[in-house]
């Protein structure tokens, strides 16, 4: 966690991933993990780790928001945008999300 707060994704993405192997059922750990991830630019596995969380709970907006971010970067704009949609809607004074469904949502425009 250390290394993933002082801008060290890529150094926290193993010892992260040791911890998500000892602890599977973790969701703090899984989405440390995946913040990490995100951060390496490991997007597809941050998505599976984000993804991993919704499973288990799916009112868990800050992992609907990671799973939205990393789909968008992954060109996936039309899942990423329900993703963000239902982070947004549960955590509406959340300006992150309102921003990151923002600029989903006009790229998707922009595309059409």
């Amino acid at each position: 966690m250390k290394l993933l707060a002082s801008g060290s994704p890529a150094a926290a993405v193993l010892p992260l991933s040791r911890a998500a192997e000892a602890e599977p059922h973790s969701p703090s750990i899984r989405e440390a993990l995946g913040r990490a991830l995100f951060g390496a630019r490991h997007y597809a596995e941050a998505a599976d780790s984000f993804r991993s969380i919704i499973e288990e709970n799916p009112a868990e907006d800050f992992a609907l928001f990671g799973l939205g971010l990393s789909l968008s970067r992954m060109g996936m704009f039309q899942a990423a945008a329900e993703h963000l949609a239902l982070a947004a809607a549960m955590r509406p004074e959340n300006k992150d999300y309102a921003s990151a469904l923002r600029h989903v949502r006009a790229t998707l425009d922009s595309r059409r």
